[in-house]
């Protein structure tokens, strides 16, 4: 009988994994609660009418159905039998393992203040980007439904919260929709009026990047309308409002709409390996792993992506990105093929291939080895980029073709208001 690897989580470390095995003499079995893999960079897109969700995502079987030794299970997992080496979903199934890799990621986290998630989304799931569109879109509706000046101006009002590139590309895409799609769209209101801010804590934008990088992104921002208030922080989140605090300044700005952008916090995996196995957790719940991304004590275990923090060699930890948990999926994979041959391999370590994002048309930042570029030429290499990176030659191509008209005509045509009717307006009366 051959070796069990049991991978949990269909992104990007998981998937990556699960095909790095393909041509192994091993038994896979892939487990994920949605029956789908996501390309989480572009979730932006469908949360503002740029792409629909079927563009940024491809169902699991479709993807690995060539690979004989691998099936998929549709399930959640609850717990980890590390005495029985089996892993418990959420109806008692166990699903016996030889090898474990575990990659479920992250979600976003509002520092202990939970309760504002219900005025201010974050972005992590299609069905987050779904409500974001909704609301946007509703926003807009509801302005033109309006005659007080004032509330008209509170539904105009969007706040991003924090300055990374998923706040950045999100604000951005923001300012576009108002400048460009719909200028010509309503009667009563003019959406040019819109009012775009990104809150950063920090005292620039995306601060993973160099400084100027970060002024050529604010300046992209500040082009499209976006006014970028840095060293500010949020003090408070309410149904029609947002309290922000610069210095010993506090201000209140009416807003139904604040957007989420601000922090992370791993999969409650990592508190279940932490009690089942003694791992160390950070302080946003991700596994401390060794060397070869497997947790200290149990060489059969292993994390990959946003819920392992790596730091073995390096002054900072590996970031959440999609390209490290590509490459520990793949490294992984071919760290138990040489196990199964009785050899080894070295530690892994993390090939930066650049980083870049992305503001608007035309419009990003790119750092790529020792070269930092911004404008046009780092927007065509984040184009290119993200093309290869998406799953399947047909998510390509619709993708290539929507951002192409996209483009020629200035126009996102995903505006479908889903999941309600209008909003009630009444409290706000």
């Amino acid at each position: 009988m051959q070796p069990k690897v049991v991978i949990i989580g269909g992104g990007f470390g998981g998937l990556y994994a699960a095909k790095a095995l393909k041509r192994a003499p091993v038994d896979v079995t892939l487990i994920d609660r949605r029956n789908f893999h996501l390309f989480q960079p572009l979730l932006y897109q469908v949360a503002t009418s740029g792409l629909s969700p079927g563009d940024i995502a491809a169902p699991l079987r479709s993807i690995v159905r060539n690979q004989r030794n691998t099936r998929v299970l549709l399930g959640e997992v609850v717990d980890i039998d590390v005495e029985a080496s089996s892993v418990v979903l959420d109806d008692g199934e166990r699903i016996p393992y030889d090898y474990l890799i575990v990659a479920t990621g992250a979600t976003h986290s509002y520092f202990g203040k939970d309760q504002w998630a219900a005025h201010a989304p974050g972005l992590k799931t299609i069905e987050d980007a779904l409500a974001i569109r909704r609301r946007v879109l509703l926003a807009y509706e509801t302005a033109e439904r309006e005659t007080d000046p004032d509330r008209i101006q509170a539904w105009l009002t969007f706040v991003v919260v924090g300055g990374g590139p998923t706040g950045v590309e999100l604000a951005g895409a923001l300012g576009e929709m108002a400048n460009f799609t719909l200028r010509r769209d309503f009667r009563n209101i003019n959406p040019a009026t819109t009012r775009v801010l990104l809150v950063e804590m920090a005292d620039r934008v995306l601060t993973a990047y160099p400084p100027r990088l970060s002024q050529a992104a604010t300046e992209s921002l500040q082009e499209l309308g976006v006014t970028v208030r840095t060293g500010t922080r949020v003090v408070d989140i309410r149904q029609d409002a947002v309290v922000l605090q610069s210095g010993d300044t506090a201000e209140e700005i009416r807003t139904h709409m604040v957007l989420w952008a601000a922090g992370v916090q791993a999969s409650p995996l990592g508190s279940i390996l932490h009690e089942r196995t003694g791992a160390e957790l950070d302080r946003v719940g991700r596994v401390v792993v060794a060397p070869d991304c497997s947790v200290p004590g149990h060489p059969e275990i292993f994390v990959v992506g946003d819920l392992a923090r790596f730091d073995h060699g390096l002054e900072q930890p590996l970031p959440g990105v999609a390209p490290v948990a590509m490459q520990q999926g793949s490294y992984v994979a071919r760290l138990i093929t040489r196990q199964l041959r009785g050899e080894t391999l070295p530690p892994f370590r993390y090939h930066d291939k650049g980083s870049m994002a992305t503001i608007g048309r035309a419009a990003a930042v790119a750092k790529i080895g020792p070269l930092q570029f911004s404008g046009l030429p780092a927007w065509l290499a984040w184009l290119f980029v993200h093309l290869m990176y998406l799953v399947g030659f047909a998510n390509r191509l619709l993708v290539f073709i929507q951002w192409a008209w996209n483009y020629l005509t200035y126009r996102r045509h995903v505006r479908l208001i889903v999941g309600g009717g209008a909003v009630d307006t009444s409290e706000q009366r």
